[in-house]
């Protein structure tokens, strides 16, 4: 064992190589001076390589000598990510997550664990939002929200007040739900995607996939 932080980005694909910059920029920012930490990419992938950081398989990242490891999800899917966090755990590798300095984060929110919320991303008020989070570029989360775990948001998602979304459900990049009411939130139902643009003014059944404007069941 060393006094060496490990840290891993799950996914060494496109969406992993934009969430690196943002971790690093929080451990520059937040580790003590004399803390001697390290990123790496963690893809099972043979073929995956990167210029700039090593990347290794998660029984590699597991075995390489450190006096922690934690790896965050990069990847778009939320049943892949609980997966991965499945994985993870068995290895004894933590589940970390990471928020920009650019996002923001407003008052009474929670969120779960392992959540990837990017820059220029925005969660308002009085929201509750389960682990596995992930917000891309621009999208955001309004007041009064409650939102499961593994729920993905595409860059530009506008998710406004007073919706539900149920686990695993994956929010297009552009997409545009409705404000709900008090005491009648719009629902997104577990598993359910939302299409490129898509504009939903009504409630979206588990699992069903709607497109348009207005969005209907594809």
């Amino acid at each position: 064992m060393t006094g060496l932080k490990l840290y891993g980005v799950y996914g060494a694909g496109g969406f992993g190589r934009e969430v690196m910059p943002v971790l690093t920029e929080r451990l520059q920012r937040q580790s003590p001076p004399d803390q001697e930490w390290r990123a790496v990419f963690i893809d099972d992938g043979a073929d995956q390589t990167h210029p700039q950081y090593d990347v290794m398989s998660l029984e590699e990242f597991a075995q390489t000598p450190a006096s922690s490891r934690e790896a965050t999800l990069a990847v778009g899917s939320g049943q892949l990510r609980r997966a991965l966090a499945a994985k993870c755990a068995s290895a004894g590798v933590a589940l970390g997550g990471v928020t920009a300095s650019a996002a923001m984060i407003l008052d009474n929110v929670t969120i779960g664990q392992g959540a990837v919320i990017c820059p220029f991303a925005m969660v308002t008020s009085d929201t509750q939002i389960g682990a596995l989070f992930q917000a891309n570029i621009y999208s955001y989360v309004a007041h009064d929200c409650r939102v499961g775990d593994g729920v993905t948001l595409a860059p530009a998602a506008k998710v406004n007040g007073n919706v539900e979304i149920g686990d695993d459900a994956y929010i297009g990049t552009g997409a545009i739900l409705r404000p709900g009411q008090p005491g009648k939130r719009l629902k997104i139902g577990a598993g359910a995607v939302i299409g490129m643009g898509a504009v939903v003014t009504k409630d979206v059944a588990p699992g069903v996939t709607v497109v348009g404007n207005p969005a209907k069941p594809l």
